[in-house]
Order: C-alpha cells, then structure tokens, then sequence
C-alpha cells in the first residue's frame, strides 16, 4: 500500500509537469492500480480515457461472460442505462435545428395519448424531468411487472400513460427523474422524423460519426456480438441480470468506451452534427417556474468537480453500472462502462480524476467538532407531507449521518442546528417546532420541509378500519390488504404479501414505499394513495372487503 501510496505521489507530480497526452502507460498504471479487485472470477468494466481528442487508454477489466470465461476488452459492447438519454435528447436538438420541431412544443402535438392534465408538458420538460410524469418503472412495478421481470414495449408504455389521471406535480414546477419521459421523447422523434429513433441515431449520429460498435436495443432478442453479459452480486457470487426489455430512448444504448470517447469529442469540439448550436442545447439547463436553476440540462448533468466544470451523466440498467463525463477546460473524457450490480464507476471516475486533473477535484468545507448535543436534538426520521419523502438523520462520532432524496452521507456542522452535505444540499433544523421540522435546500437550490415522525401505537391502529380490496383505476389492478396474527399485510400482484408497518396516522411503510389512507366525511377508510419516490400518490379506491 506504502508503495502504491508513493507511485500515485510521484505519478501526479510527472502528469502535472506533462501533458496528459504525453503520458498514456502512466495513466494505465493508476487505472490498472484503481481496478486491481476486477479478474478472471468477477464480471468487470471497461474504462476509455482520451484528452485533446487523442485515445489515452481504452481497457478492459474482468469477464464479459462467467459461464464460457470471456475477458471483458475494450471492445466489449455493454448497456448504457441512463448515459443513453443524451442521444435520444440530441434526435430532439437536431430535429430543432432543422425546424421540424421546438423542443418548447406541446407533446400533445405529438403524442395525442398523453391526457390533458389541465397544464402543458413541453418537450424540454420531457428532456430535464419536469414534467411531473410518473416513472415508468415505478408504475409497472406497483403492478406486479417490474424491469428484469417482465417483457415491456414502448406500445405498452404509451398505453400506462394514456391511463393516468394526475401528475406527480404540474408541469415545470419540480425536477424529479422520470424515464417516462425519455421514452415519450423517443417516440416523439420517430413520428417527426419518419423513422424510429434507432434508425434515425444510426443514419445522423452514430455512422456519419464513426461510432461502428453503437446500436440501440430495440429489440432484446437480436444477437449482438461481442455483448457483455450483466451480473448481480449474491451470496453466492453472481447471477445474471439483463434487461429483457424493448423500451428504449430512456436507457437501451449499446456501445463501448471507445465509442463514447468519440461521442464525447465530438461535443468538445462542436463536430458533432448540428455543431455547436447541438451542444449549446444540451448543455442548457432547466429552469423551474420559481426561477431556480436545475443543475439537469438536456440529457446532461451541468456542474463542477472541485474547481473544473463537469459535464456528465450516469447510468444503471439491471446488472449494467455506467458514467460518462467530460471536463472542457481539461479537454479531457472519462468513460467507465460495468457489467456488475457491485461495480461503482463515480468511484472509479474520482479515482482517476484525482490524479488525471489538474487542482483539487473536490470541495471541501472546514468541519468544527462535533456538537454531540445538537446531534441528538435533531436526530430522528422525517418526512415531507406533500410527497412521503422520507430522511434519516442519524447522530454518529463523525457526526450527522444523512440519508435522504436529496443527499447522503455525512453532514458538516455550519452551527446550531445547520448542516451542510457533501454535495451543497443543506439542513435547518426547527428544534423547538412541534412537531420538529426541517427545511431542506437541494443542491440546485430547491427548498421542501419535512417534519418529524412519530409513528402511532399499536392501540391506536385499528386493523379492521384498512382491511378491504382496493383498486387502481390507473393501472387496472387490484392490492388486497388483510389482517393477519396482529398485523396489517397487503397482498400484491402477484400473490407478493408484505408488512405493513405503521409510520403515522394512516400512513403505512411497505419496503421503500408509502400507503396513504384516506377516509370519508364519517370517518371510514375510502382508499388509499401509493408513494414510491418518482411515482406519487397512485390512487387506490376501496371497491369490497376482504
């Protein structure tokens, strides 16, 4: 460890007198060090480096495939998950520019199917989730079909969303992820242009550009050779985990790190098709009705990692774990493509930027003692009324321990009742409040308020009042919710049977989930709403009894 500890030293001492460029084996010395534990036993990832438009490092690291003991190489294609919504958002930029579309229209222009929800959802909402459309994911699991599970289409997903009646929040008012819109954005490509996005990306990105080992997964039984095969980590090792999926435009991007390397190039240097006025539009970010600015541009996160400007976007699709980034001030791209529920490329991404950039790559923020007392007065879980958010805030040595939608981690003291994450997202505490309340501020600036919990004793939960058969009309499927030895459980497609457990006055906590009940004017439970992060209030009507 003294050994690597001292080569690192002196390697970022060389990297900073050279150029980068001059120095291709050194940076594949500190890649080899930084993925060391991927081998001939473990699936792995590839890892492409380039700088001023020269290829620095493309490797690869540990199996494509366990079960016929296939290296994985730099050539190895693998899924991009989320990394894809970039593509799909410059089909949308590039039929901008050529006047076929405003990413400002209505998509009901586009995508009758959508309902009214009495506010207009633009594209550009669509593309730096503002829309306020519940996730696709999210709703299909709520019905028994979760990714990984089940066979889905884009036909499918455009039936799920003719079927809602409310919005997660209207339109431009919140930025919460949703690939719902990436698929819709997908498809909105198809009809302008005439043919469907794979085919479009095929015809004026990716040949036109040289990327030869790109394609779209629009059709997941294609054999694609050269793919790597995704893992999930067990107790036993690894099992496989691919998407079995035909929905694409939010994820479903196959490719490899050299690929992307030009892809990020091309960006840099306005080569791209549509130049410079392309990248100007990916790289705009969003702006809420409130006038805050997201950090979320147009399939691209907009930000900074220490003091360079950071452009990038990660990914992650059953077992495939990915980031792709840029710093233009460096000139220089990082993409790190996995094909294992256990690998973390922002961490391998740190690892290597810490020596391949120049400055610090973090910031830090001065940490006083710890205020032992403070800590216990805010320690405690919360949770914001409008959305069933939930955040744990826990009292440690190091100090507040943090676990919320917005940061996690440990916190920074700023004073009394005041704490900061790594991040920027920052916590106020109202102590004296009853209940005990808590303003958070994201790091884009977004303020919620969240209040304490204090779940009901068991006298007070009368199971009786819940028991029933509830049903969604938004998803056509039925949850059943008994009592069984003292204990409230839910019955979910199919035949899942899971706990319900108390969090406040009818509010129950089901896995990472909320059930909402509400009651009638006499009192009598009437239903109850679903909350699962970027799906909100999902509404169940009680339609019998058990």
């Amino acid at each position: 460890m003294r050994t690597l500890i001292l080569s690192a030293m002196s390697l970022t001492a060389v990297l900073a007198a050279d150029t980068l460029a001059a120095q291709p084996p050194l940076v594949e010395r500190v890649t080899d060090s930084i993925m060391a534990r991927w081998n001939q036993t473990t699936p792995g990832c590839a890892v492409g480096v380039g700088q001023d438009g020269r290829t620095l490092l493309t490797k690869g690291y540990g199996m494509a495939n366990l079960e016929y003991g296939v290296p994985l190489t730099a050539a190895s294609i693998i899924e991009t998950g989320s990394v894809a919504k970039q593509f799909t958002a410059a089909a949308l930029a590039l039929l901008e520019l050529e006047g076929k579309l405003s990413i400002d229209d209505d998509v009901r222009k586009y995508l009758p199917e959508v309902p009214d929800f009495g506010a207009t959802i633009t594209i550009r909402h669509l593309l730096n989730h503002t829309s306020g459309l519940r996730d696709q994911w999210g709703l299909l699991s709520l019905m028994g079909n979760p990714p990984t599970r089940q066979v889905h289409t884009i036909a499918l997903i455009l039936h799920l969303v003719s079927r809602q009646r409310d919005l997660n929040f209207p339109p431009g008012s919140e930025y919460l992820y949703s690939n719902t819109g990436y698929t819709l954005a997908g498809v909105i490509v198809g009809r302008v242009s005439g043919m469907p996005l794979a085919k479009f990306s095929q015809e004026r990105f990716f040949k036109p550009m040289g990327m030869t080992s790109t394609q779209w997964r629009d059709d997941f039984e294609r054999i694609v050779p050269g793919r790597a095969t995704a893992y999930q980590r067990t107790g036993q090792g690894y099992a496989q985990l691919m998407p079995f999926t035909n929905v694409y435009g939010n994820g479903g991007l196959l490719t490899t790190v050299g690929d992307l390397l030009i892809w990020n190039e091309a960006l840099s240097n306005g080569t791209i098709p549509g130049g410079k006025a392309l990248v100007d539009l990916l790289e705009t970010r969003g702006r809420l009705n409130s006038g805050v600015t997201i950090s979320y541009a147009l399939g691209l996160g907009v930000g900074r990692r220490g003091n360079q400007r950071e452009i990038s976007h990660g990914g992650s699709t059953a077992g495939y774990q990915t980031f792709l980034t840029r710093f233009p001030d460096a000139r220089l791209s990082i993409a790190v493509l996995c094909n294992a529920t256990d690998a973390n490329p922002v961490s391998i991404i740190t690892g290597l930027t810490d020596h391949l950039l120049p400055g610090p790559t973090t910031t830090s923020v001065a940490k006083g003692p710890v205020d032992t007392a403070g800590l216990g007065a805010v320690a405690g879980r919360y949770r914001d009324p409008a959305t069933d958010n939930l955040a744990d805030f826990t009292a440690s040595s190091e100090g507040l321990r943090l676990r919320t939608a917005v940061a996690t981690g440990t916190a920074t003291n700023l004073g009394p009742g005041r704490y900061r994450a790594s991040n920027g997202a920052e916590f106020e505490f109202a102590t004296a409040a009853s209940p005990r309340r808590v303003k958070v501020t994201d790091a884009d600036g977004s303020v919620s308020s969240y209040e304490a919990v204090t779940p009901p004793a068991p006298s007070e939960v009368r199971l009786v009042d819940y028991t029933g058969v509830y049903r969604s009309p938004e998803l056509d499927v039925r949850y059943e919710v008994k009592a069984d030895s003292g204990q409230l459980v839910i019955v979910l497609p199919p035949e899942t049977r899971e706990k319900l457990q108390p969090l406040y006055r009818d509010g129950f906590l089901i896995g990472g989930r909320t059930v909402r009940f509400s009651r009638d004017a006499a009192g009598r439970v009437s239903g109850f709403g679903v909350y699962a992060g970027r799906v909100r209030n999902v509404r169940f009507e009680r339609v019998g009894n058990p």
